[in-house]
C-alpha cells in the first residue's frame, strides 16, 4: 500500500505553518481590494454569459411561409360612405380581386372616428342593376309621376307617408338618366294606385343632388342615382328629426321597382296607416340599412401574393355614378402591417432575445392623410423586408419569428378619376437574418478561474512589491543612521 507521506508528496499547494508568515495592514487592504475586484468581474462575466448576443446578416430570402403574405389593416375615412367603400387588390401576376368582404368589416364613425353603431353590412357593393331597354320617349307624355322634394319640403313628407322612396340623382350621371324613364313610370303607377291624398302609405320623390347639395350630404348621399327608403316611426333621430333608412340596390326598369314598391306596402293594411310604428314586420328582415354617417372605418385583412401589387380602397359600384370632384380621400391610419399577427408569449420571447425586432413593424400606424382638397388621390409607397429570428440557444437553427418591416413614402396627387387611397408594394428579395449566439459554459468557467487566479496573483505581485519596497527604504534610513 502507498503510504500517506508517500501521496502528501504531491501536494501541489504546500502550507507554510502559520508563525512562520506575517501579516500587514497593505496585505489586508490589498486583499480587499482584490476581492472586490473578483466580485465585480465576476458579476459582468456572468451577465456576459446569461445576455444574448445575435448576429445579423442579410441574405437571399429563403421564406418558407408559403407564397401569400397576409395584410392586417384599420383605416378610418373621414368622408367616405361604407355603403360604396370597396376594397380591392391587385398585382404584376394579373390577379384583381374587387371588393373583398369575406375578411374586411366596416363601422360607420362620427367625424371624431368613434364607432356610431354595429357592424355596417349593406351586402355586396352593387353590381350592374337591370334598366329599360330603351326609353320611348312616353315618360315624357306621361310627365312627373315622383314629388320634387327640397330642403323645406323633405321633412313634411317623410313624416306624412308610412313609406318614402326617394331617388337621389344628378342629371349629369348617365346611370341617373337611365333611371329617369322607369321611376316617373313607376311613381306614376304606384300613385295610381294608391292614392297620396287618401292611403297616404306611399309615396316616391325625387331629389336634384346638384341643386340640393346639403340636403344630399345630410343623407350621405355619395353615388347617383341612390334610391333610399324611408320608414315612418323607425328610430326617429334628434338630428333634423328623420328617419332611419335603408338602401334599395336592386334592378331599375319599371315591372321591377313597381313590384318592390307594392312588396313595402302589402305589409301595411290600409286601416293601420302607422302600423309600421308597432310593428317591424317581415320587411325589416330583408333590410339593407344606408350608412347612419358618411365617414367610415375599414378593418380586417387580405392575403396577397409576394410580388409586387396594391391594395385598394375606393369608391365602387356598377351602377352608380361618383362626383369625383367632391370626393374627399382623407384617412387616418390606426394599422397597416404585414404577416401573420404574433401572440404575446412570442413577442414577449423575441424581444427577450432581440430587443430590436419590432420596434418598426408598422410605420403609418397613428399617421394621418388628411387633404383640404376634393378629388385628390392619396398613394403610399411600401418596400417589404423579411426578418427572420434563428435561436441556436434553444433549439438549433429553429426560426422564432418571422416579420415584415416596411419603408412607407406618402404623396398625394389631383386626378380626373375617382380618387382612391392606394397602398402599393414591393417585396424585397433579400432578407434580413438575426442568429442568436450560442455560449459555450466551458467557456464561462474558464474565464472565471482566469479572473480567480489573475486578480490574486496580480494582487499577490503588488503586495510582494510594496513590502519589499518599504523593507528597503527601511533599511536605507538606518544605513544613514550609522
Amino acid at each position: 500500500m502507498i503510504s500517506g507521506s508517500k501521496i502528501k508528496a504531491l501536494d501541489f499547494y504546500r502550507k507554510i505553518p502559520r508563525d512562520l508568515t506575517e501579516a500587514s495592514l497593505s496585505g489586508a487592504g490589498l486583499s480587499i481590494i482584490a476581492a472586490f475586484c473578483m466580485i465585480f468581474l465576476f458579476g459582468m462575466e456572468l451577465n456576459n454569459y446569461l445576455s444574448v448576443s445575435t448576429t445579423t446578416n442579410v441574405v437571399v430570402d429563403r421564406s418558407q411561409d408559403g407564397e401569400h403574405l397576409r395584410i392586417d389593416f384599420n383605416i378610418s375615412f373621414l368622408a367616405l360612405s361604407c355603403e360604396f367603400a370597396s376594397v380591392d387588390v391587385s398585382d404584376v401576376l394579373g390577379t384583381n380581386r374587387l371588393n373583398i368582404t369575406k375578411t374586411v368589416r366596416k363601422y360607420s364613425i362620427s367625424p371624431d372616428m368613434k364607432v356610431t353603431g354595429p357592424e355596417f353590412h349593406p351586402g355586396p357593393i352593387p353590381g350592374l342593376s337591370k334598366h329599360e331597354d330603351h326609353d320611348d320617349g312616353s315618360s315624357e307624355d306621361l310627365g312627373d309621376g315622383s314629388v320634387e322634394l327640397n330642403g323645406k319640403n323633405f321633412d313634411r313628407y317623410s313624416h306624412e307617408y308610412t313609406i318614402f322612396v326617394v331617388n337621389f340623382f344628378a342629371p349629369w350621371c348617365s346611370w341617373s338618366i337611365r333611371l329617369k324613364p322607369s321611376w316617373e313610370k313607376a311613381a306614376k303607377i304606384i300613385r295610381e294606385r294608391y292614392d297620396p291624398e287618401m292611403d297616404r302609405r306611399i309615396l316616391l320623390g325625387k331629389v336634384d343632388c346638384t341643386a340640393e347639395a346639403d340636403l344630399c350630404r345630410r343623407h350621405h348621399i355619395q353615388g347617383y342615382p341612390s334610391i333610399r327608403i324611408f320608414r315612418k316611426g323607425n328610430d326617429v333621430r334628434d338630428n333634423h328629426g328623420h328617419h332611419d333608412h335603408e338602401s334599395y340596390y336592386g334592378d331599375r326598369d319599371t315591372d321591377s321597382l313597381v313590384t318592390a314598391m307594392e312588396a313595402l306596402v302589402a305589409s301595411i293594411p290600409v286601416e293601420s296607416r302607422l302600423a309600421l310604428e308597432d310593428k317591424s314586420g317581415s320587411a325589416n328582415e330583408t333590410k339593407r340599412p344606408a350608412p347612419k354617417t358618411g365617414a367610415c372605418r375599414i378593418e380586417g385583412f387580405v392575403r396577397v401574393k409576394k410580388v409586387p401589387g396594391n391594395l385598394i380602397i375606393s369608391a365602387h359600384s356598377g351602377s352608380h355614378s361618383f362626383d369625383a370632384a367632391t370626393m374627399n380621400m382623407s384617412h387616418v391610419i390606426s394599422q397597416f402591417s404585414f404577416g401573420k399577427k404574433l401572440s404575446v408569449k412570442l413577442l414577449r420571447e423575441a424581444s427577450r432575445l432581440s430587443p430590436y425586432v419590432g420596434l418598426n413593424v408598422d410605420r403609418l400606424s397613428g399617421k394621418s392623410h388628411i387633404t383640404t382638397h376634393e378629388n385628390v388621390t392619396v398613394d403610399h409607397y411600401l418596400q417589404v423586408v423579411k426578418t427572420e429570428l434563428v435561436s441556436n440557444r434553444i433549439d438549433k437553427n429553429k426560426v422564432l419569428l418571422e416579420e415584415y418591416e416596411y419603408t412607407a413614402h406618402s404623396s398625394m396627387m389631383q386626378t380626373a378619376a375617382v380618387p382612391a387611397a392606394k397602398f402599393h408594394f414591393e417585396l424585397s428579395p433579400m432578407q434580413v437574418l438575426v442568429t442568436e449566439n450560442k455560449k459555450s459554459f466551458s467557456h464561462f468557467i474558464t474565464n472565471v478561474c482566469a479572473i480567480i487566479g489573475g486578480v490574486f496573483t496580480v494582487a499577490g505581485i503588488l503586495d510582494s512589491v510594496w513590502y519589499n519596497g518599504m523593507r528597503l527604504l527601511r533599511k536605507m534610513e538606518l544605513g544613514k543612521q550609522f
